[in-house]
């Protein structure tokens, strides 16, 4: 549920795929840190914070992988 939620792929392409295509690097990189600032600041207020976890490890994982790629 946390790297690919079935209900983040319909439509035949996954959400974040979508958003990476249709933003700018700046405006990509703000929506992965914007991310991880939401599920730090909740952590455990919605439901498991171990999910939640992993959620700010995968956009952090994801910031770092693009990044990289950019340079």
């Amino acid at each position: 549920m946390v790297n690919h939620p079935p209900h983040y792929t319909q439509g035949g392409i996954e959400t974040i795929e979508y958003i990476r295509a249709k933003t700018s690097p700046d405006e990509y990189i703000g929506y992965l840190r914007g991310n991880i600032i939401k599920y730090t600041s909740r952590i455990g207020m919605k439901g498991d914070p171990k999910q939640d976890a992993g959620k700010i490890k995968w956009y952090a994982t994801e910031l770092e992988r693009y990044i990289s790629a950019l340079a």
